[in-house]
């Protein structure tokens, strides 16, 4: 766990922080069919991740944010039968861009379809989290625990941004949007769910399943007592093909209603809200 964080604070320190608020306008771009930005510190930040992180653990693979946007064949990995370290090498890029504190990298790495342990390095808002499955999650240090919302309490949810949700997604979406929840747009997917496992968030509703967006922070909800599913009720997977929208919450009762407001939005009729596998 240790020498996972020193490299990726390595990384932060050496690819990411010289360069937030310093970017030139040449070194940020829009993908090619997608509304995600992408900036040189993303794609540096990646590759020396991915060297260090294969180092540490010889014959493991990697699924990064980057290279399977070069490269989708390579998402496979996560289905294979090597453990995969699956890097997203700046989360909150709009955020980075804009000169914003909330961005971090983020690390999990999994092994036939299980995280065994996450890393989340915000290094503007000086933050470490980390988790290991089976043995707690911490903040800076000191372990971190969701609690549960108080009794009658107004549910605050963070939920996808308009550009990553479709028409079906989006009607599920409204079932949130009813007496006692507060629900804003998210921001970086990681923070948010720091946030859940500090009790300070109660829950997020997502419509995308990229697995650099949530093995680390699916993990850290569930060290610290939360806990998430799809709409289906069914673990999420991180190889793909869920039932989207999937929430995380603080504990199992609020996942549970969570997705009963979720079901409440969705036309039953229209089943058109499976992703197909990646």
């Amino acid at each position: 766990m240790a020498a996972v964080e020193e490299a990726v604070r390595e990384t932060v320190d050496t690819q990411v922080v010289p360069r937030w608020r310093r970017l030139a306008e040449h070194e940020v771009e829009t993908k090619t069919g997608s509304h995600d930005l992408v900036t040189v510190a993303d794609q540096r930040a990646e590759q020396q991740l991915s060297e260090a992180l294969r180092r540490l653990l010889p014959g493991s693979a990697v699924v990064g944010e980057e290279t399977v946007h070069a490269h989708p064949a390579s998402y496979a990995a996560l289905t294979g039968p090597d453990p995969v370290w699956i890097i997203d090498p700046i989360d909150g890029t709009r955020q980075f861009v804009a000169g914003d504190e909330g961005f971090c990298t983020m690390v999990a790495l999994a092994h036939h379809g299980e995280t065994l342990a996450g890393w989340i390095l915000a290094p503007a808002l000086d933050r470490t989290a980390t988790a290991r499955r089976g043995g707690g999650a911490f903040l800076n240090g000191e372990p971190l625990r969701a609690g549960s919302p108080a009794a009658g309490a107004t549910l605050h949810v963070a939920v996808s941004h308009p550009d990553y949700t479709d028409a079906s997604q989006e009607r599920a979406l409204r079932g949130l949007r009813t007496d006692g929840v507060d629900v804003r747009p998210t921001g970086s997917a990681g923070l948010e769910y720091v946030a859940i496992a500090q009790g300070r968030l109660d829950a997020v509703a997502y419509t995308w399943e990229s697995a650099w967006d949530h093995a680390a922070g699916l993990l850290m909800v569930a060290e610290a007592g939360g806990a998430g599913c799809t709409v289906e009720e069914v673990p999420f997977r991180l190889a793909g093909g869920n039932a989207l929208p999937f929430t995380a919450a603080r504990d199992a009762d609020t996942t549970r209603r969570m997705v009963g407001l979720l079901r409440n939005g969705s036309d039953d009729s229209d089943d058109s809200h499976r992703s197909r596998p990646a």
